[in-house]
């Protein structure tokens, strides 16, 4: 381990160590059933408010909102605008009356605003589903960030993160990571905040990069000593190194296969136009010589090509696509030994503009705009982990209070990810290359001159990535395992159970759902943590959302009603995420139009309307179904608690 990586590594042995001496510390007042599952609900307004904000804000939001805005550009600007606003539909409908209810977990909401034990069932479902899916990109949150400052294997981030943060959880509950979530919080703030002020001051020429970038001038350019590693197939679609206009020379450092040669745009036909003086083995484009082997320090030119139309050329140039068969290091040029705009990275045009790369891919960008939109917005009151904090707070009145704070604290971290992304984008260009923009706030501080500055700022980057995943994921473990411990053992399987046994229940859940979660992260490496934290809101919003809005607000609503809405909307959106998902790992073919393919990956335009059509359709023509005292019941979710007729759901 070299000076720098040691550097890095304590600071994130530091905040590990913090981490997990607060969870252990905290751990001496967690003894009721009432300390696992809702800290007591005595957590005041600033400490819940910090909790939540550490919770809330993933290593989608330390590490994927800069690597998106890096790889798409303005696009991905909805990201953090949705994440924020989606606390405003908390604060107007939903944190009040969830939180004067008084249960433990949202499946208890469930059962107890419709009598319906059999509905509970549907709930506890979705809590594991939406969980389960978020703690995917956490997962690889941790995998890469150790990659990137260690160069451990994805696997072993995973398995050790994933460790630390089973054991705090399953040693201390709600209570116990109350505290550490509100301590991760301002870690990432500092982390975020800090560096980004150093970093942008000091990096040469970053002013004039910038200053390119908005006239459009000036593409992001890899120089000719860099070398770009990228990954196999396996690793598919990340293998893929889609070339700049241009006769192209790469010179490898590794063994190599490539399997396919092809048009960057798909559908193109093209031709090749062999160079006169080539500079190295000039490589083939025809189908039947792939896959085609490279030595480790072979030179190997991609040449010129053209549009074909008709069977004609154009005289258009076309950019290539080159997909790896297996990993490869190499230096990239042009034929003439100089520098070239970065593979894989948008025009200009593009990246400065709306509707770029990330919603136009499959030719719909405003419909897939407005999806995303409604995913993150609607999405943020459809997630469990993040609801069931507010039954922490003593009353209704605090959990309004902490929305307000938590609005506060949100906007002032997300003015920072995005020019992290767009100062990434001029400075390490290669990022694009490897395809891995997501770790560009971890690489992007070695680019000061000083090098053991920039190791410091490296190691407080990296830090603040491990208090992202370790916060939101000891959340999600939290809802998870409260789901299993109360909803699944102590309401389902044995009503009977004590106050022991649950508790007993809730450590064992945490363990084997830490397990699951570690085997779940090592499939996703090649998603976008951002993109997959979206399909997760996009589920709780056709699923969770629906019912928490018209639960809270309509006294219509059966429960038929909303065990409709949730199973079609919910489960549909599902299907379509996990198809998409499938598709571009290339485990299914499936050839669909680019509207179909717009509607599966962002699912939220359509979920969430069916979910609550047919929650009010269903609801109508169940009427009857409606509790008898469905009156005390919206009383005791809008009434001040100083009236008197809120009383908690869960005593005991």
């Amino acid at each position: 381990m070299d000076t720098n990586s040691l550097v890095t590594f304590l600071f994130v042995i530091a905040v590990t160590v913090a981490t997990v001496w607060l969870g252990v510390r905290a751990t001496k007042g967690s003894k009721s059933t009432g300390d696992f599952f809702v800290a007591g609900r005595s957590v005041n307004v600033f400490w819940n408010a910090s909790a939540i904000s550490g919770e809330y804000l993933s290593a989608a939001s330390f590490m994927g909102i800069a690597g998106l805005v890096m790889k798409n550009g303005y696009d991905a600007l909805w990201y953090p605008v949705g994440y924020a606003a989606g606390y405003l539909f908390l604060l107007l409908f939903i944190a009040g009356p969830l939180r004067r209810f008084g249960a433990y977990t949202i499946p208890d909401f469930a059962e107890g605003r419709f009598d319906s034990p059999a509905f509970r069932k549907i709930a506890v479902s979705f809590v594991l589903f939406i969980g389960f899916f978020y703690t995917m990109p956490q997962m690889k949150g941790a995998g890469i960030t150790m990659a990137s400052i260690l160069n451990w294997p994805y696997a072993v981030g995973i398995l050790v993160v994933g460790a630390v943060i089973t054991f705090n959880v399953a040693v201390g509950g709600m209570k116990g990571i109350t505290l550490v979530q509100a301590f991760q919080y301002w870690v990432k703030v500092f982390a975020i905040a800090v560096p980004f002020f150093v970093v942008s001051a000091m990096i040469q020429g970053n002013t004039q990069a910038m200053a390119h970038a908005a006239e459009g001038t000036k593409p992001p350019m890899v120089a000719t000593d860099t070398v770009v590693s990228l990954k196999g197939k396996t690793a598919a679609p990340n293998n893929a190194l889609s070339l700049p206009v241009g006769s192209i020379v790469l010179t490898f450092e590794t063994d190599t296969e490539i399997g396919k040669v092809g048009p960057a745009k798909k559908g193109t036909e093209f031709a090749p136009i062999q160079p006169a003086d080539p500079k190295g083995t000039v490589l083939p484009t025809d189908a039947v010589s792939f896959p085609w082997k490279i030595q480790k320090g072979q030179s190997v030119q991609v040449p010129l090509a053209v549009e074909m139309v008709n069977g004609e050329p154009s005289g258009k140039p076309v950019a290539l696509k080159l997909e790896f068969d297996k990993p490869a290091k190499f230096k990239i040029s042009d034929d003439q030994g100089q520098a070239v705009a970065a593979p894989n990275a948008p025009k200009d045009a593009d990246w400065l503009n709306p509707f770029g790369p990330m919603t136009a891919k499959h030719g719909f960008p405003l419909l897939t705009t407005y999806s995303l939109i409604i995913a993150l917005v609607c999405g943020t009151a459809g997630l469990p982990h993040i609801l069931v904090r507010f039954y922490t707070n003593p009353d209704g009145k605090s959990a309004k209070r902490t929305t307000l704070l938590v609005m506060i604290f949100l906007g002032v971290f997300y003015v920072f990810t995005p020019m992290w992304g767009a100062i990434g984008r001029y400075t390490m260009p290669a990022l694009y290359a490897g395809n891995v923009t997501d770790s560009v706030v971890i690489k992007l501080p070695t680019m000061v001159d000083n090098p053991m500055l920039g190791a410091i700022l490296s190691g407080v980057t990296s830090a603040g990535a491990f208090a992202a995943f370790m916060s939101t994921f000891s959340g999600l473990l939290v809802s998870m395992s409260s789901a299993f411990a109360h909803d699944i053992y102590g309401k389902i399987l044995r009503p009977e159970a004590s106050t022991e046994s649950r508790l007993k229940a809730f450590k064992v859940a945490a363990v084997v759902v830490g397990v699951v979660s570690m085997g779940l992260g090592l499939l996703v490496e090649t998603f976008d943590i951002a993109t997959m934290v979206g399909w997760a809101f996009a589920i709780g919003a056709a699923s969770y959302f629906p019912l928490l809005l018209l639960g809270s607000w309509w006294k219509g609503l059966t429960a038929k009603g909303a065990a409709t809405g949730m199973l079609v909307g919910g489960l549909t959106s599902l299907a379509a995420i996990v198809t998409t998902m499938l598709v571009d790992r290339k485990v299914i073919q499936l050839e669909l139009p680019g509207l179909a393919k717009a509607l599966m990956e962002q699912p939220a335009i359509w979920g969430v309307p069916l979910s609550m059509v047919l929650m009010f359709v269903v609801s109508k023509a169940t009427a009857g179904d409606v509790p008898k005292d469905i009156d005390w019941k919206m009383l005791r979710l809008h009434a001040p608690e100083a009236l008197g007729y809120s009383k908690n759901y869960v005593d005991h």
